[in-house]
């Protein structure tokens, strides 16, 4: 028996949760929601929320942190598309575009002039190109089953033109390379003494053939494909990381993987050649070859170009950024990051327009060529510097337009609004000296989202739509009104017991037009209850959390209650104490979410604050205690409300939250017991840092050690159901983590069930799987919280 065995270890067939959950999780899920960049229509894209564990099944393969299908040459899509309709903006009317019976879709795309729609489609032997004319809705096939969208991209309108460009599979490719039957020999790798603290990468190539078979399947050919299917080849075959075509259409940008690959980090980090194409595929220019990123220091960036993008409301010239102190976030340096230009036809000659104190994050361009509002990241402060700045005046002196803690959420200014320009760009909108802001609203009495209008010369701001307290409504986005661009919007409301809708509106006006009707999905439930609770934990910090009780609960009845949390790091007590919460939302239960437990009684507190405050060089010193005094308090505070029985509470949690989840019972007597999903329980296997711990295990060894529960094991006596996908892709919680910790509380006699998911990676989504996981967590809860 291998080490992987345990003694009472056994598949068995997919169970299913009471009817009443079965029904609840099988609801149609409301369709995705997209709006044509000319505003007149919305598309709304059904899907299947709960796939067969067949399509699950399907053989994949695991090369270089990517995940792709090789029989149909596609990344591992968890949804497919079923059916698509547009949305008449003017009149509501839903026109239907007809497709194949079965048609498996992939993400529709419109083009500039929102006259054209591109979608793949999945058939048998690969991924076929359709294109659909928005007019008509006449949808037909472009290309058959020839394109490559291994990792992803595979198609995209170019600028001013109903042209895609696509990825496809090379011509002669010919059978997969089959592995040695007898081994070369050993795989060895060395160190050369350099240092390389990479987080716990997964699925990274592993020896020859491993590179042979991510080099078959990834290699593509680029190609332009007119709307009547005519096809012109550009360039070279090659593994693209990105591939964009230049405002004015006669460019493309291609981000090319080069060897050696690397065994260390995944693909994003490969080496790498940045260049650009004329219109037939000629290389106009090599801007740069960077190397394999296996020494980025834990929370540094790679040396060398990243963020290469074009600049929009411009034919042809390239924006990117470096790093002036080496991408090390511990270097001392005046400035970290530098902006710099570079133009058609030649792109050889750089130009900088601007410095960050701090790490370059992010730059939005406005409507207005030339200015772009630049964030940039204190790590030390968790501080995000957000300034206006004009790259046409080489002399510009940056302008602070946002200057916050990045955990502040009641300051958080929102999101600005963006528009589709007819190149293709994306841009924020402009109006005079204004931009449009939509963001949540966070207050002490939970999220009432805005719509805000910033006037970048004075900053004074106008508040243009506001939530309500009594439902929760928030901007979707601007429709072209002949009142002014930007008078009429769609915004998206809901209630406690509405369902979200869609409607349109003026900024000047409150009266409302329906757009959407779509139902209660489970009106069985309308009689759940909602409170939004505050607490406060014994150091004085301010908690909240959302309690949920489930219909039909008797006056004064108190409840077996599960608390589901997630830990998150601040600087300082007073941005940890802010509310995160939508009281005034409607409640959707779906997926494996933990208010399926109200359907068999339970009371539910979800999104129970976990903030770990202090410096962020040491806070996780004291995660423990933080953690333990956070779920006192919650406690404390549902029983002191009569909801809740202290005697049958019950932690949870997903991933972070799983890993909490095992250390509240190592560390506490407060808890019945407790749900881990997808975990990670050894910090010893996690060295070089995970979550926001910044010091390896060897600078912070007992810390390590401290928040390992497997080296506690002996100390839970709760009993701990540990679920996990057998495939787990995600960095820091390998399956192996769950294995460790079930055949830990096994060898020491503690109550424990481990569930493995086939097929499944992070998080659960065949139908089977998400019923099951339901059926073991309710058993878990009813046996051990049960009266």
């Amino acid at each position: 028996m291998s080490d992987e065995s345990a003694a009472g270890s056994t598949s068995i067939p997919y169970r299913l949760p009471p009817a009443e959950v079965v029904a609840v999780v099988e609801a149609e899920p409301t369709p995705a929601l997209v709006m044509s960049p000319d505003g007149k229509y919305l598309l709304l894209g059904h899907y299947d929320a709960l796939p067969s564990i067949e399509q699950q099944a399907e053989p994949i393969l695991k090369l270089a942190g990517v995940r792709f299908r090789p029989r149909f040459h596609e990344w591992q899509r968890a949804y497919y598309y079923t059916r698509l309709e547009l949305l008449e903006i003017a009149t509501g009317k839903i026109l239907p575009i007809e497709l194949p019976e079965g048609a498996k879709l992939g993400r529709p795309l419109f083009s500039a002039d929102a006259q054209r729609l591109a979608f793949t489609r999945t058939v048998d032997d690969g991924v076929e190109l359709w294109t659909c004319e928005v007019p008509t809705r006449r949808a037909k096939r472009l290309l058959p089953a020839i394109l490559n969208d291994t990792l992803g991209g595979s198609y995209g309108f170019i600028a001013g033109t109903h042209e895609l460009m696509v990825r496809l599979l090379v011509d002669g490719r010919g059978e997969p390379p089959q592995p040695a039957r007898v081994p070369l020999g050993p795989i060895v790798e060395d160190t050369a003494g350099k240092r390389a603290t990479n987080r716990t990468f997964q699925d990274l190539l592993q020896d020859a053939h491993d590179e042979a078979m991510f080099e078959h399947h990834t290699t593509a050919q680029l190609a332009r494909v007119a709307q009547d299917g005519t096809i012109v080849k550009l360039g070279t075959p090659g593994i693209f990381l990105d591939v964009g075509p230049s405002p004015n259409g006669q460019y493309v940008l291609i981000e090319r993987v080069t060897k050696p690959y690397s065994h260390s980090v995944p693909i994003s980090r490969f080496g790498h050649t940045i260049e650009v194409l004329d219109r037939e595929g000629h290389t106009v220019a090599e801007l740069a070859r960077i190397p394999t990123a296996e020494e980025v220091p834990i929370q540094g960036v790679p040396q060398g170009m990243r963020g290469v993008h074009w600049q929009p409301l411009v034919p042809a010239t390239i924006t990117y950024v470096e790093a002036l102190d080496g991408g090390d976030p511990k270097r001392a340096a005046e400035f970290r990051d530098e902006i710099s230009l570079c133009h058609s036809p030649r792109f050889d000659s750089p130009i900088r327009v601007g410095r960050t104190k701090q790490r370059f994050v992010g730059m939005e361009w406005l409507d207005r060529r030339g200015c772009a509002l630049v964030s940039e990241w204190d790590r030390d402060r968790r501080w995000i510097t957000t300034t206006l700045r004009d790259v046409t005046k080489l002399e510009h002196e940056p302008k602070v337009i946002f200057d916050r803690s990045q955990n502040d959420r009641y300051g958080d200014p929102g999101e600005l609004v963006f528009r589709r320009t007819s190149d293709n760009s994306i841009v924020a909108r402009v109006e005079g000296d204004s931009v449009f802001l939509a963001g949540e609203g966070a207050t002490a009495e939970g999220d009432r989202p805005f719509l805000d209008r910033l006037n970048l010369a004075t900053l004074e701001k106008t508040r243009l739509f506001h939530s309500t307290v009594e439902r929760y409504a928030s901007f979707v986005q601007f429709v072209p009104s002949e009142r002014g661009p930007h008078q009429r919007f769609i915004f998206r409301r809901e209630s406690r017991t509405e369902p979200a809708n869609y409607f349109v509106r003026t900024v000047d006006d409150a009266s409302e037009r329906v757009l959407t009707t779509f139902p209660d999905p489970h009106p069985q439930l309308t009689g759940i209850e909602k409170h939004l609770i505050t607490y406060t934990r014994a150091d004085g910090v301010a908690l909240s959390g959302t309690l949920y009780l489930p219909p039909g609960r008797r006056p004064g009845e108190r409840l077996p209650l599960v608390i589901w949390a997630y830990p998150l790091e601040y600087n300082d007590a007073q941005t940890a104490g802010q509310v995160n919460a939508q009281p005034n939302r409607f409640t959707r239960l779906s997926g494996i979410s933990p208010l399926m437990f109200l359907l068999r009684g339970f009371a539910v507190l979800d999104d129970a604050t976990m903030p770990i405050v202090g410096d962020p060089e040491t806070v996780n010193d004291t995660f423990i205690q933080q953690c333990v005094d956070s779920m006192r308090a919650a406690i404390d505070a549902v029983v002191a409300r009569g909801d809740a029985d202290r005697d049958r509470v019950a932690v949870g949690g997903h991933s972070y939250g799983a890993f909490m989840t095992a250390n509240l019972l190592a560390h506490s007597d407060l808890f019945r017991a407790g749900i881990a999903r997808s975990g990670a329980y050894n910090r010893t296997l996690t060295p070089f840092g995970f979550q926001g711990e910044r010091r390896t295990m060897w600078e912070a060894r007992d810390t390590y050690l401290a928040m390992s529960p497997l080296l506690v094991a002996d100390r839970i006596k709760s009993p701990l159901l540990l679920i996990h996908g057998d495939v787990d892709d995600n960095p820091g919680t390998h399956t192996l983590q769950t294995k460790r910790l079930f055949h830990a509380l096994q060898g020491l006699g503690g109550t424990a069930r481990m569930v493995l998911l086939p097929h499944e990676a992070h998080g659960y989504v065949a139908r089977e799987s998400v019923l099951h996981v339901l059926a073991e967590s309710i058993d878990w809860l009813e046996r051990y919280l049960a009266p």
